[in-house]
């Protein structure tokens, strides 16, 4: 399932699972240290099936000076993250897991997050470095030298990766961009409704993924990077839309195409599979098949705690029912109302 960072405690967790032997390989105190932490909160990544782990990730908040490290880094409200391992086989895993630690240190209010990581590491390296952490300094241990990385969330780059989750909205477009309910959930999993089933999200890449691919006959192409986009979950057949069609999510646009971008079907498929809820054989047929075809990839960058209704749209933001609301521009006040009726933490908007 796409729900896969399971939160229990370390006394519930495994300690003889091979998938441990090689943090204990390499870190002589690892055992003694997993068992001192047994009341304290941990996330599990299942094998399919539930039989072993396949990813295991700590965090804690700290707000003392680290000394530990070189140079030391001052006293700050930050987020540690403890360990972290995981066997993404293909799955993006790695990137579900970045956006829970930035989940985490949205919902404690952290200014930094920091993590320790051998230089052997070079993949786990280069994923928080793509998402902002830069090397800060080193840390000596009987276990040898780790890299010590850190992510500020107190100011900007002005790189859409390297920001995310930090939203810009000064000099931006916004829209809104609808999306069927068969396609919502797959590729939004944190942006699932209360009416619907977790086991549904399948753990496959876009799931997992903090950048999705939107395809459609629309003319994305209207929108551009760095632009801010509402997705917007149309009715399903239980209800009439005023009630059931509900907004759910903010992304930001990091490139639209169209078909002609695409020097053929094998090229459209590579850069679709991994973050579109369609599976290779139908993006081959919607290449070939004539119609108008449209391309935007979005970064994930919130889900909103309180999802407002179609309803809300036109009786509390003023949005107006036409022209159709298929993809449609909005104006600052209107997105800004509708983050608000979305309880978007304050924290993430950046004017």
């Amino acid at each position: 399932m796409g729900q896969t960072l399971r939160p229990t405690k370390f006394k519930d967790v495994d300690l003889n699972d091979e998938f441990f032997d090689s943090l204990k390989a390499q870190y002589q105190e690892f055992s003694a240290w997993f068992k001192k932490k047994a009341l304290e909160p941990v996330y599990v990544i299942d094998v399919d099936g539930g039989k072993g782990i396949r990813g295991f990730l700590y965090i804690k908040v700290e707000t003392e000076e680290i000394t530990d490290v070189q140079p030391p880094l001052p006293s700050k409200r930050r987020l540690k993250v403890g360990t972290l391992k995981v066997n993404a086989k293909g799955t993006k895993l790695g990137e579900r897991i970045v956006k829970r630690i930035f989940d985490h240190a949205t919902l404690e209010g952290v200014s930094e997050v920091y993590v320790t990581v051998f230089d052997t590491h070079i993949s786990l390296i280069n994923l928080f470095k793509r998402y902002g952490f830069e090397q800060k300094g080193v840390k000596i241990t009987p276990n040898g030298e780790e890299l010590v990385l850190l992510r500020s969330f107190e100011k900007l780059t002005n790189d859409i990766v390297k920001d995310y989750p930090l939203i810009q909205t000064s000099g931006r477009s916004k829209w809104l961009l609808a999306i069927k309910p068969e396609f919502h959930t797959d590729l939004l999993p944190d942006s699932i409704l209360k009416t619907e089933d977790p086991e549904s999200v399948a753990d496959v890449p876009h799931a997992n993924s903090i950048h999705k691919v939107y395809i459609a006959g629309l003319s994305l192409n209207r929108m551009k990077r760095g632009d801010l986009v509402v997705l917007y979950r149309t009715t399903d057949i239980q209800g009439k839309a005023y009630y059931r069609s509900v907004a759910t999510s903010v992304c930001v646009v990091e490139e639209t195409y169209s078909r002609k971008h695409f020097k053929d079907a094998d090229a459209f498929v590579a850069f679709a599979k991994d973050h579109s809820v369609f599976n290779e054989q139908q993006l081959r047929e919607r290449y070939a098949d004539g119609k108008p075809l449209y391309i935007a990839k979005m970064t994930y960058n919130a889900a909103f705690a309180k999802r407002p209704t179609r309803g809300a749209l036109l009786d509390v933001v003023g949005i107006a029912p036409q022209p159709k609301w298929d993809l449609r521009a909005l104006s600052d006040a209107e997105f800004s109302n509708i983050l608000d009726l979305g309880k978007v933490d304050e924290s993430l908007i950046v004017n």
